[in-house]
């Protein structure tokens, strides 16, 4: 069996590195994302103060009572902003929702762009008055990681470095905070429920800020379930389907799953908060020339963005 390789990358280096460092960051990223799909990131600019505050507030805003965090939730915007209760999300193919709720966080456009009027206007948590602005200063500073990130797998490709700085600019970019509730009764629930099925992401790229448990896992090239362990001040990075489109499967978007605690710490909650980097809906995801040829045919049929977006979200049951 071969390990995958799943490195830990300093992005100061990148950021403020030589030519020679920025260089090896992308191939370092290149290698790992066209191998497990995963890396993991330090040096990322977020202190763990913040990261701190961060995980107060989502946890103070799913303590809050059920009828308080059901005035916030929108299912007409199809989970896409604000609170999203238990059952709402199933994974792709699975038949049981995910033992979850979430609340999410999207863009806010403040420079007159005109896909502002595409976004619907967040949710304001009037009970944490600290709540909208921690999330929202999270949400720009992994917005900026992600524009890095993106940057050096653009190198990696031998595509112009600011390939992608024009699509992700005012993204359709979501912070996702989310609760793994207690599983007060496990002999109630059906066997197949589990906190989040095995899935791939949807978009270019996923940032994750630590989580306050395991149970993160991905599957290998030889199909076998690796748990992640992360530092709580790393950022987890994997690579979404929307750039697996774009190369034509030359960058992975690997099959991840939250599994369920020992039933000794079923009753206790995990929290998480993936950022998932959108581009904007006009982006279009048709495959690389440079990643088709003869030995790598062409899988995907070509679509924007927003359209492959509108028929994920069908999919796992957000959307009707």
């Amino acid at each position: 069996m071969s390990t995958p390789y799943i490195p830990c990358l300093d992005l100061g280096s990148y950021i403020n590195g030589t030519e020679e460092e920025r260089k090896k960051f992308s191939d370092e990223l290149g290698r790992a994302f066209n191998d497990s799909g995963f890396v993991t990131i330090t040096n990322h600019g977020l202190s763990q103060d913040l990261i701190d505050k961060l995980y107060e507030n989502i946890k103070a805003a799913f303590s809050l009572p059920v009828e308080t965090k059901r005035k916030y939730e929108k299912p007409e915007l199809a989970g896409q902003r604000g609170y999203t209760s238990a059952g709402k999300e199933t994974a792709k193919g699975a038949k049981t929702p995910d033992l979850k709720e979430f609340w999410q966080i999207g863009q806010e456009v403040t420079d007159g762009d005109p896909v502002k009027n595409q976004y619907p206007d967040n949710e304001i948590l009037e009970e944490l008055p600290d709540f909208n602005k921690v999330t929202g200063g999270i949400y720009k500073k992994l917005e900026e990681n992600g524009t890095h990130l993106l940057r050096a797998i653009a190198t990696y490709l031998e595509l112009p470095i600011d390939y992608f700085d024009k699509h992700v600019h005012n993204g359709n970019s979501i912070l996702r905070g989310i609760h793994y509730f207690p599983i007060e009764n496990p002999e109630t629930i059906p066997d197949d429920a589990v906190r989040a099925g095995a899935h791939e992401d949807i978009n270019l790229i996923t940032l994750l800020i630590g989580a306050s448990a395991d149970g993160l896992e991905v599957l290998t090239r030889s199909n076998e379930w690796l748990p992640i362990k992360a530092h709580h001040t790393d950022i987890v990075v994997n690579v979404g389907d929307m750039l697996q489109r774009l190369t034509n499967n030359k960058l992975k978007s690997t099959t991840h799953r939250v599994v369920n605690p020992p039933r000794e710490l079923m009753k206790t909650s995990r929290f998480s908060v993936p950022f998932f980097l959108h581009p904007r809906s006009d982006m279009d995801l048709a495959s690389l020339p440079s990643t088709i040829d003869a030995e790598h045919p062409k899988v995907y049929s070509d679509m924007t963005a927003g359209e492959y977006l509108d028929e994920r979200l069908r999919e796992i049951g957000l959307k009707k």
